[in-house]
């Protein structure tokens, strides 16, 4: 009786979350962070990552800003104290074309790696997803796999 009241408290708990989320219609617009050297940022993020570069609204120059597919935009910020940077604390892409980006990256000798920190391969997220990670010219860790597609 116990666990079928804990149960229904639970379900119903969820239900508000989800329709509490519903409720702003919320969707992602960007994330910023502070890069040392925006020149050096800039490049990876178009060269590596291959993002389209937008106007950055009329801002300094230094603040740079960078779209993903989805419109999602990644604002780059050159500043002088950056944020300590652990691989659990990261930004998360995705692609249908994951063994090809690796590939990508190994004929740029960029090195990526696995969440054990083994170089050069993927592992399998318990929900099947295969995923790499690689860190920007600041050391920020960036996440890619093939899920959610």
């Amino acid at each position: 009786m116990r666990t079928l009241l804990f149960s229904i408290i639970l379900f119903s708990m969820m239900d508000i979350s989800n329709a509490q989320s519903k409720k702003f219609n919320f969707n992602k617009d960007h994330d910023a962070i502070e890069v040392s050297d925006l020149e050096a940022s800039a490049r990876f993020y178009k060269e590596v990552l291959g993002l389209k570069e937008i106007p950055n609204g009329g801002l300094p120059e230094h603040i740079r800003w960078f779209e993903l597919n989805d419109k999602v935009q990644i604002h780059l910020i050159e500043s002088e104290s950056l944020p300590e940077k652990q691989k659990g604390v990261h930004m998360a892409l995705n692609t249908n074309k994951l063994q090809e980006f690796m590939d990508f990256l190994n004929s740029k000798d960029t090195h990526f790696e696995n969440w054990p920190g083994e170089a050069g391969k993927t592992n399998t997220r318990p929900d099947g997803v295969k995923q790499i990670y690689l860190q920007d010219p600041d050391g920020y860790w960036i996440e890619v796999n093939d899920g959610s597609l």
